[in-house]
């Protein structure tokens, strides 16, 4: 696949990628990671190899102030853990996507925790310090000579970030007034410090297409100013392959000016040492095995193929390893190399096609 265009007219090319935010720990630790045939490699250079050519990682305002639980799942990414595993990505050849977390800890459709510096903070208040530090954030990535050429502004806000002032329900339209104040703050940012780079606003019903459509379109009544439609697509929350094929569809019928991304997809292939889901959870449409994750990637590929708006495609925490290293508690078995060997997995090599 080849590198998106980095200004907003020209029509953008295909990405191929994965969110890797925990590489610098894993490497910290040492962390072995080997091809298909069992033989050292180092992380980046392998999956570019593979076709990769962008790279996200997330970016928490104050991580040191996330529970405890939460830092054991990963969360522990400032600015300063940015810019070091940016200037890898950058040395790598790779393109990066940065993903704000307007959070102190995981920002997702069930929580958008308000950062604990901006907690007293009326409405007026709190967009301004969504400008203020989205810029801030970004100046200091430029002055190290990694400006990003993607940038989410926020994490699957489906129902809103910064809550519980920016909260919302998606298939309504109360509450996008607010919402869409921060979001217009966080592109005004991003435009002034990095114009040629493409802005993404990420959702994840990609399964539910009315609460997609009344999302986009309410975005584009307050005239939020955004590049690409991001979404994230996993089979055991998000409803099948098919389906998602009808939601992006319907998006380039009515959004036709908008590119779409699936910022974030995975697939089980085990549930050993996890300590949230049982034995076949989420074993409705794929085998957890690693041909069950094999299966799902290449029909997702095959999909993806056939939709024209569709720009690029990441797979979230592909870094996972736990092969001689306790980087996070249990395991979450979604990753792209086996937790026992360290080895690349079937799905790596069907996810470039």
């Amino acid at each position: 696949m080849t590198a998106l265009c980095t200004t907003t007219t020209a029509q953008p090319k295909k990405l191929l990628g994965g969110d890797v935010s925990l590489l610098p720990s894993y490497e910290a630790r040492h962390t072995v990671y080997k091809d298909y045939n069992g033989r050292k490699v180092s992380f980046l250079p392998f999956v570019k190899q593979q076709g990769w050519n962008c790279i996200r990682v997330r970016l928490f305002v104050d991580p040191q102030n996330a529970p405890n639980d939460h830092k054991g799942e990963g969360v522990c990414q400032d600015l300063n853990y940015v810019i070091q595993l940016g200037r890898q990505i950058k040395k790598a050849g790779l393109q990066l996507m940065l993903d704000f977390h307007y959070s102190d800890t995981w920002a997702d459709p069930g929580k958008q925790f308000t950062p604990k510096r901006w907690q007293d903070s009326n409405l007026e208040a709190m967009t301004d310090s969504v400008y203020a530090y989205t810029r801030a954030s970004l100046k200091a990535l430029k002055k190290a000579g990694i400006t990003p050429e993607l940038i989410q502004v926020g994490n699957e806000i489906t129902n809103g970030m910064l809550w519980p002032t920016g909260k919302l329900d998606p298939s309504k339209a109360e509450g996008f007034d607010t919402l869409c104040k921060f979001l217009k703050a966080g592109s005004k940012a991003c435009r002034e410090v990095c114009p040629q780079s493409q802005i993404i606003i990420h959702t994840e019903k990609a399964g539910d297409w009315d609460i997609t459509r009344n999302y986009y379109t309410q975005l584009r009544l307050y005239q939020v100013d955004y590049d690409i439609i991001g979404l994230s697509y996993y089979p055991m929350w998000h409803k099948s392959i098919p389906n998602l094929g009808k939601t992006l569809d319907n998006l380039a019928w009515l959004f036709p000016e908008k590119p779409v991304m699936i910022v974030e997809t995975a697939a089980y292939y085990s549930h050993e040492n996890d300590p949230w889901s049982k034995a076949d959870t989420y074993a409705e449409f794929y085998h957890i095995s690693k041909e069950g994750q094999e299966q799902f990637t290449k029909e997702l590929v095959s999909e993806l193929s056939k939709h024209h708006n569709v720009t690029g495609l990441f797979w979230w925490f592909p870094e996972e390893n736990a092969f001689g290293n306790d980087v996070v508690k249990g395991w979450l078995n979604r990753g792209l190399f086996d937790n026992h060997t360290g080895q690349a997995l079937p799905a790596l090599k069907a996810f470039k096609f």
